[in-house]
Parts: C-alpha cells; structure tokens; sequence
C-alpha cells in the first residue's frame, strides 16, 4: 500500500454505480405504486380517525425502500455496511389498526421488488392486493357485532330485554352488567339478523327501560 492509496477515496467511483435512467425510472414507479397504496389505504380505512399523515408515510416509505435497494444492489460492501447501520434505527412508535401493518409490509416489498428490477411483479402484486384489500376490506356484513346498552329497573325487566333480544337477534352475550338502587345497566353484544334496527326503538319503548343505545365495534377490544 503506498502513500497515495491511504487517501485514494472510491467516493467518485460509486457516482456512476447506478445509471440517471435506472435512478429516475424506479423512483418514479415507486412514486406511482406509493400513491397507489395511498389511494387504498383512504379507500380501505375502518379506524375512529383517519390520518392523512400515515398515508403520505406509505408513499414515501415505498420510494425511500426503492432507494436503499438501489444503493444496495450497486455495491456489496455498502450492502453489508447499510445492514448494520439500519440494524440500530428502532421504532417506538404504536401501531394500533392490524390492518395498517400490512400496509407498511406492502409499501416496504413493492420498494424492494421494483429496486430488483422485477417491475412486472410490483405492478401486478400490488394491482391484485389493492383489489382484494378493496373487496374484504369495504364488505359490509350483517353479522358484524354490536354492543346494546341498556338501562332498566328490576329483574322483571332484565329478563324480558333478554328474550326480546334473544328473539330479534341472531346471537345474544351478556357482557357486563351493573347494578344500582333502583336501576340495571346491560352491555349485551348482538349478531343482527339482518341491517335493520328498528328492535332498538321497540327496545327503548318497553315497559322499566328507561334508555337503550346501539353500538357498534370491530370485536378486537373485547373477548
């Protein structure tokens, strides 16, 4: 090694590693795909509130994977020394939806397919996701559960909320129940038999109930 090697830097060299048309042609795919997960994401969205935030994340999540890839693939030594950098990032944040970690997985494989050249199957992947995420996601069902709150006096009128309900419904549980001086308080998880509601009115209207309230909740908070 002489004097000149110590200070030789191949920072020049890796310039030219990945080609301006590789570079412009899979960000801007990765754009594209980004945007398209976007779109499903806002389509697909079942939370309390929606965050506009979370799926601009998803579009640059999708082209800063492409990037890391490129720069991956160029170069086997920045590979290995790229792994133990991203090996210490850790990420504190929560995710509460399940639903929104498949979409993290999706925008982080569609940067990585695209930066291995495999185009066909990012865009194809990702069409065929997107649609099956569209159809699952946005189903509407009936049998989906409810959560009934009721209010009345004595045990003459619990029971007959319960075989009211038992007869309305398709599937009555009796989740809590309290008790004070002269008043019953039901949470009693439903299955519809159908989309009509109108039971909940004829509910309200019977004899020692003094209020009922129609809930409805994904079941993932509660057993």
């Amino acid at each position: 090694m002489t004097f000149n090697d110590i200070f030789k830097s191949s920072f020049l060299e890796n310039v030219t590693s990945v080609s301006l048309f590789d570079m412009a042609l899979a960000l801007l795919l990765a754009f594209g795909l980004g945007l398209f997960i976007f779109l499903v994401y806002k389509k697909t969205f079942t939370g309390v509130m929606y965050s506009s935030s979370f799926g601009v994340t998803l579009l640059a999540l999708t082209m800063i994977t492409t990037l890391v890839i490129l720069a991956v693939t160029s170069n086997v030594v920045l590979s290995l020394g790229m792994v133990g950098a991203l090996s210490i990032v850790r990420f504190r944040t929560a995710i509460k939806e399940p639903l929104d970690i498949a979409f993290l997985f999706w925008s982080i494989a569609v940067g990585i397919v695209l930066a291995a050249g495999m185009i066909p199957l990012a865009v194809i992947g990702s069409v065929l996701i997107g649609i099956v995420l569209l159809v699952f996601v946005n189903r509407k069902s009936c049998r989906n559960p409810y959560i009934v709150v009721v209010n009345c006096c004595g045990s003459g009128s619990e029971r007959q909320v319960q075989q009211f309900l038992r007869q309305s419904a398709e599937r009555c549980t009796v989740k809590s129940k309290t008790v004070r001086k002269g008043d019953i308080e039901l949470n009693i998880e439903i299955r519809m038999k159908d989309d009509n509601t109108d039971f909940i009115n004829a509910l309200s209207e019977m004899e020692g109930v003094s209020s009922a309230v129609l809930v409805s909740y994904n079941g993932d908070y509660m057993g």
